[in-house]
């Protein structure tokens, strides 16, 4: 499958496709508009995708396309969170209901299901075909297009690209990163920024408040606008003056705040952007004289080395936690490895919890910052850990990284329950209780809280 999808997506960058817009139709039941949250591919039932197309689509000419991939595969969701930078920029959008996070071959499937379905039906302009993705599906989105050689842009939200396939030059297209400033991941998208330089990429970073999620619609409308100023640059879109230098205006006015607020650092990255973007639509010479003096203050570069120190910080806090525990006794032949293995994951606990209480007295909000994106990054690790271990049914140590990611985020109701199921299949009872009560009385909605437990086949006796 994996030879499937690379084949297909590099078939559609030739020129001989084209010839697939003849077949566009648009079925009324497809309301321009509005967001479909699914239409079940024609070729596979078992395939389908969330759909939005632009209140004034027509099939009279081809249009930008724009394809999503979520880590939990919420098409609708992924999708709401385009939907007006879709109707104010113009761009048809798809995002599946099938790839999630996991292995590469039902994401490449989903990924084929949706690209051949939606240019069969609809008038899709084949040399502006995009990609977006969120955490895993960020990485989804890089692979695609790192395969096809076709993308005409990346949107990479809340993660960068996967460790297996790096940035590379000779597969270069533009990417716009976006992520939360309390994002675990945050330093990963920082350095990307670099990489994605001296690879001769394309970029445009955008940092909003929150942690690991989408960004906002509001960073969207910038996204796609973005992919538009760079279609205008390459000739892909006729050239509109005004829309253009509205997109100048605005990314100075935001490097303009940045620089008044004393944020230096984030100023010298929004020029250095803009000149990059701009170079060759105004002139920008005042932007790269800009850059010249904040690559010059020294402010600039003891910013930079703050920043560096943070994720070293960040790093070393997560790594302090699961490192093995240096004073837990294993000399003592009476001791059973299981008794080792708890004593070591009591500890742990203990970490993440005097972690956890640090972060929520911390005063200094860049200090809380760093803590809480620790902190996000052990509550992931621990999920990760916790459902290998479950699907190898080695439910004990599935218990001790689902407690780790349960004491890293107690508000998360949903790990409470895979911490229930995973004690309950362990033998542990009074344990297993315990945690749905906790799920329980975090739960939302209580009515399909007692839904999903009635449906948990390892449940039963505790219902």
């Amino acid at each position: 499958m994996i030879r499937s999808i690379f084949t297909y997506l590099l078939a559609i960058a030739c020129a001989a496709l084209p010839a697939l817009s003849s077949q566009n139709a648009t079925p009324e039941s497809f309301l321009p508009g509005s967001v479909i949250p699914r239409v079940v591919t024609a070729a596979n039932s078992e395939q389908s995708y969330a759909l939005y197309l632009p209140s004034h689509y027509s099939k009279d000419r081809p249009w930008p396309i724009l394809y999503i991939f979520d880590p939990m595969a919420r098409g609708e969701h992924a999708l709401q969170q385009f939907q007006h930078a879709a109707e104010a920029q113009g761009f048809v959008v798809a995002a599946s209901n099938n790839s999630r996070n996991g292995a590469w071959a039902p994401q490449a499937r989903a990924a084929e299901a949706m690209l051949d379905d939606t240019q069969s039906r609809f008038a899709v302009d084949l040399k502006r075909i995009y990609f977006a993705g969120f955490s895993g599906g960020a990485r989804v989105s890089a692979r695609l297009a790192q395969l096809c050689k076709c993308a005409a842009g990346v949107i990479l939200s809340g993660a960068g690209f996967s460790d297996a396939s790096p940035p590379s030059a000779d597969s270069a297209f533009p990417v716009f990163s976006a992520v939360g400033d309390a994002d675990f991941n945050y330093p990963e998208i920082l350095r990307l920024q670099d990489t994605l330089q001296k690879a001769s990429f394309p970029r445009w970073l955008r940092i909003f408040p929150g942690a690991h999620q989408w960004a906002p619609p509001e960073v969207m409308d910038e996204a796609l606008a973005w992919f538009r100023v760079l279609s205008v640059n390459t000739n892909l879109e006729p050239r509109n003056d005004a829309f253009v230098a509205g997109q100048f205006a605005e990314a100075k006015g935001r490097a303009a705040r940045y620089e008044a607020s004393g944020d230096l650092l984030s100023a010298l990255r929004e020029y250095r952007q803009i000149a990059g973007t701009f170079s060759s639509l105004d002139s920008v010479a005042e932007t790269r004289a800009k850059v010249d003096a904040l690559e010059k203050d020294k402010a600039v570069r003891d910013a930079a080395k703050r920043e560096r120190n943070d994720f070293e910080e960040q790093e070393r806090m997560t790594q302090e936690v699961f490192a093995p525990p240096a004073n837990v006794r294993s000399d003592d032949a009476n001791r059973t490895d299981t008794a080792i293995r708890a004593e070591a994951a009591h500890q742990t606990l203990d970490l993440i919890r005097a972690l956890r209480s640090r972060a929520q007295s911390e005063k200094k909000p860049e200090r809380a910052r760093i803590l809480q994106r620790a902190l996000a990054g052990i509550f992931v690790s621990s999920v990760e850990s916790g459902e290998n271990a479950f699907e190898k049914k080695d439910y004990s140590v599935a218990v001790q990284n689902y407690a780790c990611a349960a004491e890293a985020n107690p508000q998360a109701d949903w790990i409470q329950r895979e911490l229930a199921v995973a004690r309950a299949l362990s033998g542990d009872r009074k344990g297993a209780l315990k945690a749905l009560t906790a799920a329980r009385d975090r739960a939302k909605d209580k009515n399909e809280f007692q839904e999903w437990l009635r449906q948990q086949p390892s449940l039963p006796p505790l219902q």
